[in-house]
């Protein structure tokens, strides 16, 4: 995911849903923008250049892409020249960058914030590109990709799924099964406390993890079309549906880690690797925890299970990276040209051999070297029938970071009192999105 550390993250293709609502503000970014285009703004364009601004300074991702940069270079003779910020510097900088003089093409998120520029006018769309790229992407690529307006400004490349990850040796040993609805799921929880295992790793430190339990529950209790709603602010905090996601959760926390909020993500995943925990809800890059090799071979995951029956395990939450283009190109041409080699199979079979924890997000990416758990990532984007993103991409940013993060630890702490939480979320919420 974004916000996993040194340059792991495990992401896959997909195939069907976007997030309809747009207007708020993303990002934060402020003052003087340290983010600068690599030619500066009274450079004259170089007809052999395209300049790409990166969020990807991990050392893997970064190799992973100049690897395909050098192999566009070698095939059209362009060069590309890249200007790369770490990812948190980068995503509060975007606003500020995208107004002044920022580069060609530059990396970002599909689906809600993607459609916030696009609506600003600070991205330049893209149909011509996937008049040529198009059937290499499943329909849920489609319209991540797209506006408000209905027209193209993203070129996906990876993206990966949120699920519940267990050892399939302690389910043989315990003899569990994988739960599919709710019921069984907390049949599940109280069996492996009987068992003396930790029914769920948790881990909340940062703040973001919390976010996608959130998710899970809202989507499958609520539907997808109300959680996209609900992200992009137009559905109240005090609904009734928001409190049960709440009374839901409220149900399953005390089968959850204990001193969530004072522990790391990878703290949490260490406790499924060393078997204290019996499951663990994550996104596929948890697997960049388990170094041992048996171990990995080990790990398994499952859909988030049902709890309306009218949903089922239909939505999947899938964040998914890939690259735009500014509003005022210097070499629109040339950024035409490097926008469709990336939304090739070659291009990402190429990133895929340096950074094989991801999955394409084209369905045309030669899958024969995936993992076990890369093939099944796979398979569960393509089958979806809707994706989201994660809170903080579904959503404003600055919303998500100031008054959910905060919001969620202190549920996680105490349960009680979620009228007045959720009393106050909406009134931050009113406010936030009120703003530009």
């Amino acid at each position: 995911m974004h916000r996993t550390p040194s340059g792991l993250t495990l992401p896959s293709p997909s195939r069907r849903t976007l997030l309809r609502g747009v207007g708020g503000a993303a990002v934060l970014g402020a003052g003087i923008p340290l983010l600068s285009a690599c030619g500066g703004s009274g450079t004259a364009a170089d007809p052999k250049t395209v300049t790409l601004g990166s969020k990807a300074s991990d050392p893997v991702p970064k190799k992973a892409f100049a690897d395909i940069y050098a192999a566009f270079q070698k095939e059209s003779g362009l060069t590309v020249d890249v200007n790369t910020k770490d990812s948190n510097t980068f995503q509060e900088q975007i606003n500020s960058y995208l107004q002044g003089t920022p580069d060609d093409v530059f990396t970002w998120f599909a689906g809600y914030r993607m459609q916030f520029f696009a609506a600003k006018g600070l991205a330049t769309p893209i149909d011509e590109v996937w008049q040529k790229i198009g059937g290499n992407f499943p329909d849920a690529m489609h319209k991540l990709s797209k506006g408000e307006d209905g027209k193209y400004y993203l070129v996906p490349l990876y993206t990966y799924p949120w699920a519940v990850f267990y050892r399939k040796s302690v389910f043989q040993e315990k003899g569990y099964e994988v739960p599919t609805t709710w019921d069984d799921f907390i049949a599940l929880c109280k069996q492996m406390q009987q068992d003396k295992l930790v029914p769920i790793a948790f881990g909340d430190k940062d703040a973001w993890p919390a976010l996608g339990t959130f998710d899970q529950i809202n989507f499958r209790a609520n539907g997808y079309d109300f959680h996209v709603e609900l992200m992009a602010g137009k559905a109240s905090w005090t609904d009734a549906k928001v409190r049960k996601v709440f009374d839901l959760w409220t149900e399953i926390l005390p089968y959850h880690q204990e001193g969530a909020v004072g522990r790391t993500w990878q703290d949490a995943a260490q406790t499924l690797a060393s078997k204290k925990a019996g499951m663990y809800l994550m996104g596929t890059f948890v697997a960049q925890q388990f170094t041992d090799k048996a171990a990995l071979e080990d790990l398994d995951f499952f859909a988030f299970p049902e709890i309306d029956p009218a949903y089922g395990q239909d939505t999947v939450e899938a964040p998914t990276d890939g690259f735009m283009m500014s509003r005022s190109p210097k070499n629109k041409s040339g950024s035409l040209k490097l926008l469709e080699y990336l939304g090739t199979p070659a291009a990402e079979e190429i990133y895929l051999k340096s950074d094989p924890s991801v999955v394409a997000a084209s369905t045309k990416a030669d899958t024969s070297s995936y993992t076990t758990l890369q093939k099944k990532a796979y398979d569960m984007i393509a089958d979806a029938k809707n994706l989201t993103q994660f809170m903080d991409r579904d959503s404003r940013p600055d919303f998500t970071s100031t008054v959910m993060q905060p919001a969620l630890q202190k549920f996680v702490r105490d349960p009680k009192g979620v009228d007045s939480l959720l009393s106050s979320i909406e009134r931050q919420k009113k406010t936030i999105f009120a703003s530009s």
